[in-house]
């Protein structure tokens, strides 16, 4: 099953293409993973794919299309994959759908109101421990005793910018991918868990 993961900053892929990986046996593929990866290992393309992020520029579609082709032609995506991040354009959309064939296109829904709620809530430690106000109504830290602290990328005026811009770029895609009767719209406002039911059930649901 070939599948690409779709949603807000927020909405919980990172966490549904993970168990989904793990439920079905096929390998949850985060663009953004692959190229750390790629600049790390020092790989042809990992090399000038970082010119462009020393920077501060966006790595070309062409480049992460290069990048995705290659890591899904290994041998442990052969029964299929996760795709999680990619793609975020038209042009990567059709690049992708000249190597592969895609079975689903699984967009996790979420209320912007209830999305901005829970990174809005995310309160830091400089220990590493991560809380929400949601679950957690102390300012210092169960761990360390230290003060707790919002990330500037957390703050309610940051995600209402990055939910605008997911809107201006992911409407076409949802558009494309309608077309071609792939999209499986999840509702993700709930737990990991019962996300991951709803997910179960559309799939099955479209497979029978």
């Amino acid at each position: 099953m070939n599948i690409v993961l779709l949603g807000a900053p927020g909405a919980g892929k990172g966490s549904q293409a993970v168990v989904m990986s793990a439920h079905y046996g096929i390998p949850h593929i985060s663009t953004g993973d692959v190229l750390r990866a790629n600049i790390k290992n020092q790989t042809e393309i990992g090399k000038y794919a970082k010119q462009f992020i020393e920077k501060g520029l966006l790595v070309p579609d062409e480049v992460v299309d290069k990048i995705v082709a290659n890591r899904i032609s290994e041998e442990d995506c052969k029964k299929g994959f996760i795709l999680d991040g990619y793609p975020r354009t038209i042009n990567q959309a059709d690049a992708l759908g000249g190597i592969t064939k895609l079975d689903y296109v699984i967009v996790i829904d979420v209320d912007y109101s209830v999305i901005v709620k829970r990174i809005s809530g995310r309160r830091m430690c400089s220990c590493g421990a991560t809380y929400n106000t949601s679950t957690y109504d102390r300012s210092d830290c169960a761990v360390c005793g230290k003060k707790l602290f919002t990330r500037d990328d957390d703050k309610e005026e940051t995600v209402l910018k990055r939910l605008e811009v997911y809107e201006k770029n992911t409407a076409p895609l949802l558009d494309y991918y309608s077309k071609k009767g792939l999209i499986l719209k999840v509702d993700g406002s709930e737990t990991v868990e019962k996300t991951f039911e709803n997910v179960l059930k559309a799939l099955n649901n479209a497979n029978n």
